[in-house]
């Protein structure tokens, strides 16, 4: 079995003998120079085929390529001949993200996700460095071969015709099988006859696929086997790993319940699956187009980002062929005549587009056309970097599903991923989180799922907005909603059993939510969030969490079993209503902060703590009425208790009442009249004819008073 060049080779690698380039060739050029695609000019003339060295065979004879026993597509999780499996690190590196010797990681970095995916896996600096390039000579593989196949199917003639039939086509980043768009479905078949030395089958019956595919805008590859299972087996070299690239095309796989399709990366210098991640590693893409599996087993794909983490549907923001590109006139003629064909329902895209309604800032619009479809139903997903990705895609359906093991995330819902249905999936082992429906994705449903035993959150949804202000992008302010998760268990996950971050009118239904640090986490100003029917236990510290600016939040009908505070509310507002709370430590319902507007209402608390509904730490109006503590053990101390209620209104209200008192007890004038009864408050104030008459008493007879003294009698004289 023959690899092509892995791709870290440079020009001088290349074959001696010069390009033999003619007038087609030349006018091809011309037009690659005015659509700027310089870069791509000396590839246009496919080079010969340049094979890589071949795996040397081993002692028993048999090529290294070649398994031994029939496949079962499952890792055994066992460490083989010393290498680690699920990409767990040995030999004393760290864990969790750590870099050795206490130097930064300095890796590129692509997004939320693939920061954590560099935590969350335990690579070094280097290694992240080296899966980020990875990813980027991917991207430009791709793109090179897109561009090149649009500029020579316009030119027609004879280099047309030639590219209008399947080829290998060799770039500086290695060969691609590329299957143009000809009226009928690619199939095994086609790969082994178009494919060559590159494409074998192996004594056991399965298929080794040594080289990249990319399957044209309008045509299809089908992975089926009518006769019996069908193993393919994706080869997984250092820097020269094989895939499967849509761009435009569609991609089916389907096998039958009792022979489901399986298809697992392949180190033929092992004969084992390829657990190493950091040198790149077999995956399956489609950009637009459509992508369904169904009855299938994919194991051990994909690295470092989520379009190249093992099974990705992504939409594109470039159009899917050289019919869609439009001038500048020709699009604003398109755009009125959306407007005008969607003006009676008030919005400016067509029929599936993904537009945010009211923005705050520019409107992002991501046109059906260029949107993935598909369906995943009856399938295995085992140890892939990120177990399925999906990105710019509407109404995809992912059904009866087991995703385990993945080094990163499970499932993914990334940006402008809208209406989609997840249903009876169950995600395990993931070394992050088990569902995450990232910003800007809108109205996905999830029901009837399970995220058990993951290394972060079971569900995480996050509606934020794109943007918090202005930005290069112009991207809009406006927040995501509309998406719910509902009749679904969340157990034994490693951080919250589901957190949801901003947002519009998310929700959490009828759910189970077993373990975990928290329960229910809602905060980053989400706005008329909706918690209900759900049943928590053995959370460690809260069941359910509202807090960092949440508004308008309703928690009604949720049980909550063993944590010790049931629900735990910090500057926010929420109604809570018929919950009931069973054996918390602390309190039954807590309030830290501004809390002005929540109420609390109909609830039934039972537990032992210094309080059943506490509010010493919060500010604002918020209304009680109708909670039951019958059940609640007070074990609040008597300084505690007077604490309760020294509250300064209550300190003024007492001393009203204390002077009301005290003048009541004090007479008007008479001093105090304690012991006199029988005293109207106003009797001296009856008017004349009611009052009692008093005698006055008389004075004794006697002598009459003595009249003044005479005056003195003068000197006598004359």
């Amino acid at each position: 079995m023959t690899f092509p060049t892995p791709l870290t080779r440079t020009r001088a690698m290349r074959p001696p003998g010069p390009l033999r380039r003619g007038p087609r060739t030349a006018a091809a050029a011309g037009l690659a120079l005015g659509i700027g695609l310089l870069p791509v000019v000396a590839l246009l003339p496919a080079p010969p085929a340049h094979a890589a060295p071949t795996p040397q065979p081993t002692q028993g004879g048999q090529p290294s390529g070649q398994p031994t026993g029939q496949p079962s597509g499952q890792p055994s999780g066992q460490p083989q001949n010393g290498q680690p499996q699920n990409g767990q690190p040995q030999n004393g590196q760290p864990q969790n993200g750590q870099p050795q010797n206490g130097q930064p990681q300095n890796g590129q970095q692509q997004g939320a996700q693939q920061q954590q995916g560099a935590q969350q896996s335990g690579q070094p600096a280097g290694e992240a460095d080296t899966q980020a390039a990875l990813v980027d000579q991917e991207d430009q593989r791709i793109l090179q071969i897109r561009s090149v196949l649009t500029a020579i199917l316009q030119i027609g003639g004879q280099a047309t015709g030639q590219w209008k039939q399947p080829q290998i086509f060799g770039s500086s980043h290695g060969k691609t099988l590329v299957l143009p768009n000809t009226g009928q479905a690619y199939t095994v078949a086609d790969l082994a006859k178009y494919g060559g030395k590159y494409f074998k089958r192996l004594p056991d019956g399965s298929f080794l696929l040594g080289i990249p595919v990319y399957v044209a805008d309008g045509a299809e590859l089908t992975l089926k086997n009518p006769d019996g299972p069908l193993v393919l087996r994706m080869g997984s070299l250092p820097g020269a790993f094989a895939s499967i690239v849509s761009f435009g095309g569609k991609i089916d796989i389907e096998g039958t319940a009792r022979n489901p399709v399986q298809v697992i990366s392949w180190d033929p210098r092992t004969n084992r699956p390829d657990t190493e991640t950091a040198d790149g590693r077999a995956y399956i893409r489609a950009v637009g187009g459509e992508f369904h599996a169904k009855h299938a087993k994919f194991a051990q794909l994909g690295f470092w980002s989520g379009r190249t983490g093992g099974i990705a549907l992504t939409g594109t923001d470039r159009p899917q062929s050289e019919y869609k590109r439009y001038t500048k006139e020709e699009r604003h003629q398109r755009k009125q005549e959306r407007l005008e064909a969607n003006k009676n329902r008030g919005g400016g895209g067509g029929p599936g587009d993904i537009e945010i309604q009211e923005p705050g800032g520019t409107a992002t619009h991501v046109p059906a056309a260029d949107l993935v479809t598909g369906s995943i139903d009856n399938t295995t997903i085992t140890g892939n970097a990120f177990g399925l990705f999906v990105s710019g895609s509407n109404q995809s359906q992912i059904t009866n599903n087991r995703i385990e093991n993945s080094l990163v995330d499970g499932l993914v819902m990334h940006r402008f991923a809208k209406n989609a249905n997840i249903s009876n999936t169950t995600v395990t082992g993931s070394r992050g989180d088990g569902f995450v429906l990232a910003r800007a994705t809108e109205k996905i449903r999830v029901t009837n799922s399970t995220a058990e035993g993951n290394g972060q959150n079971g569900f995480t949804v996050n509606g934020a907005a794109l943007a918090e202000g202005p930005s290069a992008s112009g991207e809009s302010l406006q927040t995501f909603g509309g998406s719910s998760i509902s009749n679904s268990v969340a157990r034994g996950n490693g951080h919250y059993g589901v957190e949801l971050l901003g947002g519009h009118k998310l929700s959490v239904q009828n759910s189970k939510i077993i373990g975990g640090d928290m329960g229910i986490v809602v905060r980053e100003g989400a706005t008329e969030v909706q918690i209900s029917g759900n049943q928590l236990t053995e959370q460690v510290r809260q069941g359910i969490s509202v807090r960092d600016g949440v508004v308008d939040a309703s928690l009604a009908g949720n049980t909550i079993v063993g944590a010790r505070t049931g629900i735990y509310l910090r500057d926010s507002s929420g109604t809570m209503t018929g919950n009931v709370i069973k054996g918390a430590a602390a309190h039954g319902i807590t309030f830290v902060g501004d809390a002005d507007g929540s109420e609390v209402r109909n609830n039934t608390l039972q537990g032992r703590g210094t309080s059943a509904v506490s509010t010493s730490r919060s500010s604002g109006d918020i209304a009680e009425d109708d909670n039951n503590t019958d059940g609640w053990t007070d074990t609040a101390s008597l300084w505690m208790k007077a604490r309760r209620y020294l509250t300064p209104m209550n300190l003024i209200w007492a001393g009203v009442f204390f002077m009301v008192l005290f003048s009541m007890l004090r007479a008007r004038n008479g001093g105090l009249r304690i012991g006199r009864t029988g005293l109207h408050p106003y009797e001296l104030q009856q008017p004349m004819e009611k009052r009692q008459v008093w005698s006055l008493p008389r004075r004794p007879a006697g002598p009459p008073p003595a009249g003044p003294a005479a005056p003195a009698a003068g000197p006598a004289g004359g």
